[in-house]
């Protein structure tokens, strides 16, 4: 009977390597907020070098209400279209651009909770699939 990957090494440490892996993953994320600051005042972009004109996501809505009422004057009007998913494309930029990333405050117990976990996990997990 093969082992894991079809190689001889253990099916044993595969499943607790995988768990410990999953376990220290789900731990690591769990600890990880995730914020935005997107709303109709916020510069979305900026045009120039130093500051320059600042777009704001209620800029944004300009050109859609344009494309939406050219849309519904006339549905084959190219330039509505183009405004309208254009406006829509740039606001879900504007939202994934201004998503940030913040790690919570942890003790040093649970950070060598988490690393011991996650790379120890990945080790035996990579052992299980070496053939001895």
């Amino acid at each position: 009977m093969k082992g894991a990957g079809g190689t001889s090494g253990g099916i044993g440490q595969f499943f607790i390597g995988l768990i410990m892996l999953c376990g220290g993953g789900y731990m690591l994320l769990n600890a990880i907020s995730v914020t935005s600051s997107f709303g109709f005042g916020t510069s979305l972009y900026r045009v120039g070098y130093f500051g320059g004109l600042s777009v704001t996501s209620g800029m944004i809505l300009i050109p859609f209400m344009f494309g939406v009422g050219m849309i519904f004057f006339s549905s084959r009007n190219l330039l509505g279209w183009l405004l309208a998913i254009g406006s829509i494309a740039a606001m879900i930029f504007g939202v994934i651009a201004s998503i940030h990333f913040r790690i919570r405050p942890m003790s040093a117990f649970d950070l060598i909770v988490i690393l011991v976990l996650t790379v120890g996990g990945l080790g035996l997990f990579l052992r299980s699939l070496r053939s001895f």
